[in-house]
């Protein structure tokens, strides 16, 4: 089945959300200014607004049928990160330690960087042992922007 894709204006740029009726496989921030999308798919409308209320602090956490792509492992990881609640971080060697081996860290945060679900699987609520914010492939001031918008607290400032 073919994927839809819009794109829509959220304050950390526009995201590109693709899917279909098996599922949400995609929401990123694009890097480059995008056209917004006027019509937005019937598959991809649920998630669209979920998100508009997320930023709108309407939101705490998403309800919406996913379909990542990925290793089974990674899927492991990303159902993982769901289970982190809004406003709080964990480390990667927490997360590992979930995962149920404090040796697979590496490869946890692998996964976790190629999460294809930005915000709504949340990587950005994963930080470095010593509360530093490592690794987000949206870049670190996004990171920040999403921990302080849900009050978590965070040591490191960037700016």
């Amino acid at each position: 089945m073919s994927l839809e894709t819009a794109y829509i204006k959220t304050p950390l740029g526009t995201a590109r959300i693709t899917g279909n009726k098996n599922g949400l496989q995609g929401f990123v921030v694009e890097e480059k200014e995008v056209s917004i999308t006027t019509n937005i798919p019937a598959a991809l409308t649920e998630a669209a607004t979920q998100v508009e209320q997320y930023f709108n602090k309407e939101r705490p956490d998403f309800d919406l049928k996913l379909n990542p792509q990925g290793t089974e492992f990674q899927k492991r990881v990303w159902e993982m990160l769901l289970t982190i609640p809004f406003g709080k971080t964990i480390t990667y060697l927490e997360m590992a330690k979930k995962l149920g081996d404090p040796k697979c860290i590496r490869a946890a945060a692998s996964a976790n960087g190629k999460n294809p679900l930005w915000i709504i699987v949340p990587c950005h609520r994963v930080i470095g042992s010593d509360g530093s914010l490592t690794g987000y492939a949206g870049g670190l001031w996004r990171k920040q922007r999403l921990l302080e918008h849900e009050g978590a607290a965070i040591q490191q400032r960037l700016f």
